[in-house]
């Protein structure tokens, strides 16, 4: 049995920061288990930037953020453990804890003063929402789709349908188009999608793909694989309108209906969870059972990364806090996601600099734009009003490996030139010894331009 003051379980940004804070509050043995074989969570697979415009100040892709996260952790004396799958939590009263924890090599036992939950969320899957129809091969949720397209180089499809506006199923519309799949459409039940505005506008617009509000999908259609989907139009009560019902012939269906929070290990140790599957805790982020804290997903679902590790950051403090005696900190709930959510306000820009979001529009008559907070604003609105550019994330094909490896160009490039790259690095293959940051090759665009391609996780 190993011991520790303060045991992370889920080794995402949440956790990680966590584990980070906690080491420098005071606690002399902080450990992190992950399930996963790797350390960072979710953000493996969400090789898009837009990560880390509040925590780091620059445009992250996830990988590159969760690299940071690990060594930041790791800096400061965190030990960080993969492949570990917890079972259960026993409370031990003034002993503390033990936790159950599975492995390739059996079962391990952990005795900890102090617990932080980090577990994430999971989504939403057709079982939830109950869509009528067969159960063909071919439905996906967003998630996995992405984890599918980004990482095992497996596409999921050619002609597509997604049922939700979620910021992963919109960036995945955009993903899955520069794959070469058509996104046929992407329908929202409410009046509003509910991603970020900045996606509806890089994501949808922007390729073009039909967007459908108060739209769902009505029917599955297939036997062995899937054949089509019957969209319908909605009435005011959320129902179904029969005579709005229209097929559309595709071979996958992308879900991103919403997430859960991840809180089963949770319950084993007798935590008090809503009814949503959130977690109750109070100002400290400490659950209904002393000495065990929750943060981000896995309390309740985030919009942005930057605020699960800030968040993590203080129930990490808070459980090194308890256990040396010392006074708590209160997590301020009004810290959420401050950017424009649903469709762009009409005849605006929207900023992407920053988390602000801001609608900037301009006045051609005047010259005068209005709506941005600051001067960067005001030159990214310019930018984008004469010759838009767009940072390239994407995938390689790894030396020796079915995965693939995902890079970003090292600047930005004309948006019209984008596919054209991209289509480029699918005929390259990474070398074997790249590190994150390398260059791993050079394409030439456009008339005589070219860019470096470099890589963004190992």
């Amino acid at each position: 049995m190993r011991k520790c003051d303060v045991l992370v379980i889920g080794g995402g940004p949440g956790g990680l920061a966590a584990a980070c804070a906690a080491r420098k509050a005071g606690a002399e043995k902080v450990i992190v288990l992950e399930r996963d074989k790797k350390a960072g969570g979710i953000l493996n697979q969400c090789i898009h930037d837009g990560f880390g415009l509040i925590r780091y100040k620059q445009a992250l892709t996830g990988p590159e953020y969760a690299d940071r996260a690990i060594h930041e952790a790791l800096e400061v004396g965190a030990e960080i453990l993969v492949s570990r799958h917890v079972s259960s939590i026993r409370d031990n009263g003034p002993d503390g804890f033990t936790v159950s924890v599975y492995t390739k090599d059996g079962i391990e036992e952990y005795r900890t003063k102090s617990i932080v939950l980090a577990t994430g969320c999971r989504e939403r899957t057709r079982g939830n929402i109950s869509i009528p129809g067969s159960r063909p091969a071919g439905v996906y949720t967003a998630g996995v789709a992405q984890n599918l397209v980004n990482v095992r180089n497996v596409m999921i499809g050619k002609r597509v349908v997604i049922l939700g506006s979620g910021d992963i199923g919109l960036i995945m519309a955009r993903r899955l188009t520069l794959e070469g799949a058509k996104v046929l459409a992407i329908a929202e039940i409410m009046a509003q999608p509910t991603g970020l505005a900045r996606n509806i506008e890089q994501c949808v617009y922007e390729f073009g793909i039909p967007l459908y509000v108060r739209t769902t999908v009505s029917k599955i259609i297939g036997h062995r694989k899937l054949e089509a989907v019957e969209l319908s139009d909605l009435d005011d009560k959320g129902n179904p309108i029969p005579e709005t019902a229209r097929l559309i012939e595709c071979d996958a269906l992308v879900l991103s209906v919403g997430l859960i929070p991840e809180n089963e290990v949770a319950q084993t140790a007798g935590v008090h969870i809503m009814p949503n599957n959130t977690v109750d805790t109070d100002r400290y982020l400490q659950t209904s059972v002393k000495g065990v804290f929750s943060c981000g997903n896995s309390r309740h679902v985030m919009d942005l990364a930057d605020y699960v590790s800030e968040q993590g950051e203080m129930a990490g403090r808070n459980a090194a806090h308890l256990i040396r005696g010392e006074e708590m900190e209160t997590w301020d709930e009004e810290k959420t996601n401050c950017m424009k959510k649903g469709f762009p306000d009409e005849g605006t820009i929207t900023c992407t600099i920053c988390p602000n979001g801001c609608q900037v529009k301009w006045d051609e008559k005047t010259d005068i734009f209005t709506g941005n907070k600051c001067l960067r604003g005001r030159k990214f609105a310019v930018q984008e009003r004469t010759a838009p550019m767009r940072t390239i994330t994407t995938t390689v094909k790894s030396a020796g490996g079915r995965e693939l490896l995902p890079v970003r160009s090292e600047g930005a490039v004309g948006r019209d030139y984008v596919r054209q790259i991209v289509n480029s690095l699918k005929d390259v293959t990474a070398g074997s010894d790249l590190h994150i940051g390398d260059e791993v090759c050079r394409i030439a665009y456009g008339d005589g331009k070219e860019c470096g391609i470099k890589l963004t996780a190992e």
